[in-house]
């Protein structure tokens, strides 16, 4: 099913995203990962892409194998790294599994100096319309709450942000967060550009020490007091910080659709446990919001 299909059924969707193996020995286990995430009734899951081979050559495989056991699945897409032969390679493998979404992504820029990128796509709205022009796709696309990192400026981002969904996105996705009124903020400034498709909020559940480290080195989100305060008291301890981040993500959840947020996006990090308690902790709250 399409995903812009689905969200108009829905009134609330509830969706997780995994990420493919680095290496092909641990396949298994994440086909076993998204098995365990289907259990759980999610309205779809993403699975992520990694430009330049590795974990990019199970993305397809992933999202095909979701499909195959009856799980709404969208593959990710990133074209910063790529050149356009190798982007519609991509595009002919979807269309050849029944694949009928993708999350269109520029992706990183590689940390390696020497990078020079193909330039067959400078952004990820560039790729959206390649995709649409391609196929009979449903294409989703990133947003930033808080400003994308190299935008410099928060209407300059929305601007882009803007021209993404009259290229044809259908739905977006957020960047964490981890203050809900920044999303808010966000909402109310997006629809006064006329920026109208579905929002799904990106939740990620921080569960250790380690992983806080490396998501403040990918995303510039603000960590409000009380989160620090949380791993300040917590984050030494991963059996306890696996605790609390779980009851912030799930506070967190609560009050976006206690205030009508319409999608919650769950950023599994290929750990079903974590997710299997949060949907347990709002297990009823779903049923009365969908």
């Amino acid at each position: 099913m399409k995903i812009s299909e689905l969200l108009q059924k829905r009134k609330l969707s509830v969706s997780f995203e995994i990420f493919p193996p680095k290496q092909d020995s641990a396949y298994a286990a994440v086909i076993g990962c998204a098995d365990e995430l289907a259990r759980f009734d999610p309205d779809f899951i993403s699975v992520t892409y990694g430009a330049g081979g590795g974990t990019s050559a199970n993305t397809v495989k992933i999202a095909s194998h979701l499909t195959e056991r009856g799980v709404t699945s969208i593959a990710h897409l990133t074209c910063l790294s790529s050149t356009r032969k190798e982007v519609h390679t991509i595009i002919d493998e979807l269309k050849s599994h029944r694949i009928e979404n993708v999350l269109a992504l520029r992706g990183d820029r590689p940390k390696d100096p020497s990078f020079v990128a193909p330039g067959d796509y400078r952004y990820a709205v560039d790729l959206i319309r390649d995709i649409k022009a391609s196929g009979d796709f449903c294409v989703g696309a990133a947003c930033y709450p808080e400003g994308h990192p190299e935008s410099g400026h928060k209407d300059r981002d929305l601007d882009n942000l803007k021209a993404k969904v009259d290229a044809g996105c259908s739905f977006l996705t957020t960047q964490m967060f981890f203050d809900n009124n920044m999303l808010y903020s966000f909402l109310y400034r997006a629809q006064a550009k006329g920026i109208t498709v579905p929002v799904l909020a990106g939740i990620m559940p921080v569960t250790n020490g380690a992983q806080l480290k490396r998501m403040m080195e990918l995303s510039n989100a603000y960590l409000p007091p009380k989160f620090l305060a949380l791993v300040d008291r917590f984050g030494d301890d991963n059996e306890a910080m696996k605790q609390a981040g779980i009851a912030y993500a799930t506070e967190q959840i609560i009050d976006l659709i206690t205030n009508g947020i319409r999608g919650i996006h769950i950023y599994a990090m290929n750990k079903p446990d974590i997710v299997e308690k949060i949907m347990s902790n709002i297990s009823e709250i779903i049923k009365v919001a969908r």
